[in-house]
């Protein structure tokens, strides 16, 4: 490896450890909703609430601070937002009220939200616009979905809900592992703007950029609605108590991971649009194979759903930028943030249908979300090359 790509791999392997530590808290939150039923005897639609929490100010927010990262880096906001998101999540289990287990939740959000535009940014710049080392940085997000179950079951599962204050760890990591990979920012052209930079070159179109948010809005209440409820569903369908769902989530999660960097692979060798269509078409039947086939095949159902819904993840970063080239910030903070965070706001409706008619029926509308999220990918142009050029999956970050 010659040192230039020493120099390059460096910050974005501490940007894709810093993810994995930030998104543990977006994991956790679906994670907890089984122990809050539990121990608090929440209706479905008042757990599903809390994801609204964290999803709701997320979602505003998170637009804003693409375009504050737009306007000048803010390599701060890393470390801080890490944090932020970990003590929110942390005091969740320990709120005498729902109310402020709302609060606590909803800033552990702001804080999620204020976190991926930047660090967006700073691995686009770090990667050189390589698909392969952009999935390598969503890598890390969908490696810290996956460890949230195991973490919150860890902890709760043996303490109580009030042994919940244990989950900031990982955001303390999380901030010291942001402070490493930013430190060297100012010096460095790789992860901030220097002085005198010119406008990266480009022409936004914002008819692909809306089709392609509309698509990962699918996705995302798809991934949302799967996130919050499956623990629960799976629990009811095999009867395998706690166990059999902290293992769905988590096949769900690290499913995911996997996918996550197999898109970088296959889109360096087939195209970005044509991977992400054909990743949305597979979703059809693997969601409809996980509500309605039999309960021993639920698992592989639900790694296929996995694959199918983070295949493109990545992907959808990359695109998104390349639609935006003028306008870096604001397409990550849609693509990586609002666009997938949004699921959150149907979660309560989800609840609701599944209070009154069960989970299965409230889940079954999953299952259409994916077909249409193809149909608004089916005629999205390819955007011309980005402000890097990109690699192709051979590059090895």
């Amino acid at each position: 490896m010659s040192p230039h790509q020493t120099r390059r791999t460096g910050p974005l392997t501490l940007l894709s450890l810093g993810h994995a530590c930030v998104d543990i808290y977006q994991g956790s939150v679906a994670a907890l909703v089984p122990f809050f039923v539990a121990e608090r005897a929440y209706t479905y639609a008042a757990a599903s609430g809390i994801v609204l929490a964290a999803a709701l100010l997320s979602s505003v927010v998170q637009p804003l601070f693409g375009a504050l990262t737009d306007r000048r880096p803010l390599p701060w906001l890393l470390p801080v937002s890490t944090v932020v998101g970990g003590v929110g999540v942390a005091l969740a289990g320990t709120m005498p009220s729902y109310p402020l287990t709302l609060l606590v939740v909803a800033v552990s959000g702001i804080g999620v939200a204020a976190y991926h535009p930047e660090a967006a940014r700073v691995a686009r710049r770090a990667s050189r616009g390589s698909h392969t080392a952009m999935s390598w940085f969503a890598l890390g997000g969908n490696l810290g979905f996956a460890t949230a179950p195991l973490l919150v079951s860890a902890v709760v599962a043996t303490g109580g809900l009030h042994a919940s204050p244990l989950l900031v760890v990982p955001a303390l990591a999380g901030a010291a592992l942001c402070l490493a990979a930013v430190r060297p920012a100012g010096a460095s052209p790789t992860l901030a703007h220097p002085a005198g930079a010119t406008a990266p070159a480009g022409t936004d179109d914002w008819p692909s950029f809306l089709r392609l948010s509309g698509a990962i809005v699918c996705r995302s209440v798809v991934f949302v609605g799967l996130s919050t409820f499956l623990s629960l569903y799976v629990r009811q369908r095999t009867g395998g108590g706690e166990v059999s769902g902290t293992i769905a989530l988590f096949v769900l999660y690290l499913g995911g991971a996997v996918g996550t960097l197999a898109g970088g692979r296959l889109a360096g060798r087939f195209g970005r649009l044509p991977v992400a269509r054909c990743s949305y078409a597979l979703t059809v039947p693997a969601v409809a194979g996980l509500v309605y086939g039999p309960g021993p095949l639920l698992y592989p159902f639900i790694a296929l759903a996995a694959a199918g819904l983070y295949v493109p993840f990545s992907l959808h970063v990359t695109l998104g930028q390349d639609y935006l080239p003028q306008r870096v910030g604001t397409a990550s903070g849609v693509t990586l943030g609002l666009a997938v965070s949004v699921g959150g706001l149907a979660s309560p409706l989800i609840g609701t249908l599944a209070d009154t008619t069960g989970l299965r029926a409230a889940l079954a509308p999953l299952i259409l979300l994916p077909a249409l999220g193809w149909v608004l990918l089916r005629r999205l142009p390819d955007p011309t090359g980005p402000t890097f050029p990109l690699r192709s999956a051979s590059a090895r970050v």
